[in-house]
Parts: structure tokens; C-alpha cells; sequence
């Protein structure tokens, strides 16, 4: 069976080398410009570009997305920056407008282009077109059943891929196609600028009686119509592997370096599992549940995987994410047991913490001092973003993550 491609989201240049260590086949990247993030951290030119020269020296592909529906006054821009990401040799962009990926074939002719899941691909002739036009990589549509997507790979040529997404949030709206947020604040969401009304709170008013709003009751907490479970496919892998799917993405380019590392180690020990054996997979599979357990997410759902959602597979009652474990920072330098991080969270000496390491261990250990830049001591690390050195009871390594449960003191 053929290995799939795991791609994972990059919000940073810290993020994308998190992404490489901790198991991508290839990593997914906005630029400035022309992607449906705009909130997204998103590279610079020159991060760009070393983003891109990392990965390549770990042997990991990266995408660019360039996946806005385009106006008029976009093209100009468009031309210029796919221009520049020729120089920056990425594999390839993602690109859901046609006129878009005119541009990029006319701009940079060496680069592969994919069709994005904004692009509504839902049947095997779009595939079939979007072939005919040189493509070779489609993303589809989020609301594919398994069953529609094994109808295409039997229905398209042998040298076509099918993406899918395996893990993350889902949109209410059809591949992404909503005009709420351009409606409410007029932040258009396929510009990447999307607001997310659909995490908002809504009460109904009847006509007739102007000004009463009338919640409709579901819990303590409110009701929230609009709502999607996250979606999570780490228990059918092997369904997905079936399918005939060429590449599994993971959603989540707003997502910190702790919720990459989770997503990304589990997902590659899952899939390597799946492709070893059935025996394999399923004695990992507990494993993985905890794992990924320990992401930020809301509840999980298969989404349209297994047919229309129901009951079970929406969420109505809860917008807040689960967040059971606090990113402390990446080990930037390692000697011995005192490790260098960029301190992204609070914690104390004498508090217990864990060592992430990129293939599967959790190493539990204690803190034994901190200390700022300037070597001074410190009971505890208060201010993110400050650069401190850690003595810990276990050796870290580069790229091992810090992190303690959420609840730790």
C-alpha cells in the first residue's frame, strides 16, 4: 500500500522546523499576502526562504497557500509575489481561484500548483479538469464521504493525488465558502480574514416583538448553533489508507508549535503503524487517543467521512477549546540537563513538567533552577517571551518541547 504524504500546518518559521522534527512529509506556509490566514503569524520573504532551505535539508516538501478568490485589484499583486516564491524554490502552491492559477503558471511554471479545498471539489470531473489543465494534486472537499472518494480515485488518472484533511477544525459553510464575517464586520473570510462568527454566541428574536432576544436553552453554558465538533480521523487510519488518499492534512496554521508537535508525532506513528500491520496499528492506538487528547481541541467527530453529520457529530453547546496541557517553549540549546528555551508560559523551580521528544517519549521531570539571560536566578518564569536557561533532572535535546498540564501549580 502506498505510504500517504503527512502535511502539516506552519504558522512560524518556529513552528514549520517543530512540524520537521516531530514527523511531517511536508509542511504547508502562508506568505504576507494572498492566503486564507491573514491572522496567522505567516512568513516574511526571508523566513520564507529559510523555512523552505530547513525543511529541504531535513528532506520535507513545503507548500505555499496562495488560496484567496481573487478580485481585480489582487492580480497585480498576485503576479509580483509568485514572482518572488519562484526564487524560493517551495514544491508547491496551494491555489483555489482559476485566474490565480493562471498567474502562478505564467509567474513560476516550475512549481507545482494544487487545487484547494476552497475550490469546491467535490465530484471526479472536476478532478478530471482540473487534470486536463495540468494539475496534479486536487485537495478535496470537507464534505466527502470515504465511499466518494474511493468513486474518484478509481474515476481519475493513476498520476493524480487526492489530499484530505484527517485532523482539525471544521467550517459550517461549504468548503469554507461563508460571508458571515464579511457580513458582520466586514472582514472578508475569503480573503483570510475571517472574524468567526460561527464561534459566537445567538439568541432569536421574533419579528413582532423587536428587542426581546430569546436564547434557546441547551445548557448552563448557552447555545452555540453554529458549532463543529474538531475533526479527528486517528482511529481510521486504515479506512483512510483504503480510500486511496495520497495526502492526510492536518488544519490548524493559527495553531502554537505544542498543538504541531501533538497532531504531527501522533498522526506519523499511527500511519507507519497502519502501513506495518493491523496488529501494529491497533496496539498504537491507545497511545494516540491520549495524545491527542493532550492538543487544544473541542470535542471530536469523523465530520462527513462516514456520511451527513447527525446528531452526534455536531456540536451545539460549547465554543471553548479543551486545553489540558500549557506549552512552556523548544528546547534551543541542550547541555546536559540545562536546556536554553524562549519561555512561552509560567512555571516554577520544583514544578513538575514533561520533555516532548519527536519519537513518542514523554519524559517526566522537575525543575531544578531557572535563569534569566544574564544568569540571575529565579523561583519562577512569570513574563513570556524571555530568553532563560532551565536545569532540569532529565537531559533535554534541540526540538524536545516543554509542557505541563494546564491544572499544575
Amino acid at each position: 500500500m502506498k505510504k500517504p504524504e503527512l502535511l502539516i500546518p506552519a504558522s512560524s518559521l518556529e513552528v514549520l522546523k517543530t512540524a520537521v522534527m516531530f514527523g511531517a512529509d511536508a509542511v504547508y506556509i502562508g506568505g504576507e499576502a494572498f492566503g486564507l490566514r491573514a491572522k496567522a503569524k505567516n512568513f516574511t520573504p526571508e523566513e520564507m526562504e529559510e523555512g523552505i532551505a530547513f525543511a529541504h535539508e531535513h528532506g520535507v516538501k513545503v507548500h505555499v497557500t496562495a488560496n484567496i478568490l481573487a478580485h481585480n485589484y489582487d492580480l497585480e499583486g498576485a503576479a509580483a509575489y509568485f514572482k518572488e516564491l519562484a526564487s524560493m524554490n517551495p514544491d508547491a502552491l496551494i491555489i483555489a481561484d482559476p485566474g490565480m492559477v493562471m498567474l502562478a503558471k505564467e509567474n513560476c511554471p516550475d512549481i507545482d500548483i494544487h487545487i484547494s479545498t476552497q475550490a469546491n471539489n467535490t465530484n471526479y470531473l472536476t478532478f478530471r479538469f482540473w487534470y486536463d489543465q495540468g494539475i496534479r494534486r486536487v485537495v478535496c472537499a470537507r464534505e466527502l464521504s470515504l465511499k466518494e472518494i474511493k468513486e474518484i480515485r478509481e474515476k481519475i488518472p493513476e498520476d493524480m493525488e487526492i489530499e484530505c484533511f484527517i485532523h482539525g477544525a471544521m467550517c459550517i459553510s461549504y468548503s469554507g465558502r461563508c460571508l458571515l464575517s464579511n457580513y458582520f464586520t466586514g472582514r472578508d473570510a475569503n480573503h483570510g480574514a475571517c472574524t468567526h462568527p460561527c464561534r459566537w454566541k445567538y439568541a432569536l428574536m421574533e419579528e413582532t416583538r423587536p428587542g426581546e432576544y430569546l436564547p434557546v436553552y441547551e445548557n448552563e453554558r448557552g447555545t452555540y448553533l453554529f458549532n463543529s465538533k474538531d475533526l479527528c480521523m486517528v482511529e481510521y487510519i486504515p479506512q483512510m489508507l483504503e480510500a486511496g488518499i495520497d495526502s492526510f492534512k492536518i488544519e490548524g496554521r493559527m495553531k502554537t508549535a505544542l498543538y504541531v508537535a501533538a497532531v504531527a508525532r501522533t498522526y506519523r506513528k499511527a500511519i507507519d503503524a497502519a502501513l506495518t500491520s493491523k496488529e501494529a496499528y491497533e496496539e498504537i492506538l491507545p497511545w494516540c487517543r491520549e495524545e491527542i487528547s493532550k492538543c487544544t481541541y473541542r470535542q471530536f467527530t469523523t465530520g462527513f467521512y462516514f456520511g451527513k453529520p447527525d446528531e452526534n457529530t455536531q456540536i451545539y453547546d460549547n465554543n471553548t477549546y479543551i486545553n489540558e496541557y500549557t506549552y512552556l517553549g523548544i528546547v534551543e540549546k541542550a547541555e546536559g540537563s540545562r536546556v536554553s528555551i524562549t519561555q512561552r508560559n509560567k512555571f516554577t523551580v520544583g514544578e513538575e513538567i514533561e520533555i516532548m521528544k519527536p519519537d513518542g517519549r514523554n519524559i517526566k521531570t522537575k525543575v531544578l533552577a531557572i535563569a534569566d539571560e544574564t544568569g540571575k536566578e529565579m523561583e519562577s518564569a512569570p513574563h513570556p517571551l524571555q530568553q532563560l536557561t532551565v536545569s532540569l533532572e532529565e537531559a533535554g535535546e534541540p526540538f524536545d518541547l516543554l509542557r505541563k498540564k494546564t491544572d499544575a501549580s
